[in-house]
């Protein structure tokens, strides 16, 4: 199944941290077996209040070399300048498309299973 990591720069802090990082980060994607979907551009939110800085969506062939490849030695000393040089967020998803499809999360832990017990306030 498909995994897709999803990250947003918010803010740069340090922008030649950034230039080498960016020069150099596509490699280790690469050697992991990923793929770039995403990298900034235009966007469109049509609902909600979400409003991406600048999106980074990577494709992995799932979960397992996604977590390989953003804990690896490989990786490591980037993600660390990376951190340092800007203000993010990142998620990675498993996909898989409406046959593998996990019921709604409504409690926001991440573990596909709904909310039990009484629905909030």
């Amino acid at each position: 199944m498909p995994a897709y990591c999803l990250f947003d720069i918010r803010a740069v802090h340090d922008q030649a941290a950034m230039d080498r990082y960016v020069a150099e980060v596509p490699a280790t994607v690469a050697r992991h077996g990923g793929e770039y979907v995403v990298v900034g551009g235009p966007w469109q939110v049509v609902e909600g209040d979400w409003r991406p800085a600048y999106p980074v969506l990577i494709r992995f062939d799932d979960l397992e070399a996604a977590n390989r490849w953003y804990e690896s030695d490989d990786y490591r000393a980037l993600k660390a300048l990376r951190l340092g040089a800007v203000t993010s967020d990142a998620v990675f998803f498993a996909g898989g498309g409406v046959e593998a499809h996990a019921p709604a999360r409504r409690d926001g832990d991440g573990d596909g299973a709904p909310r039990r017990g009484p629905a909030p306030a």
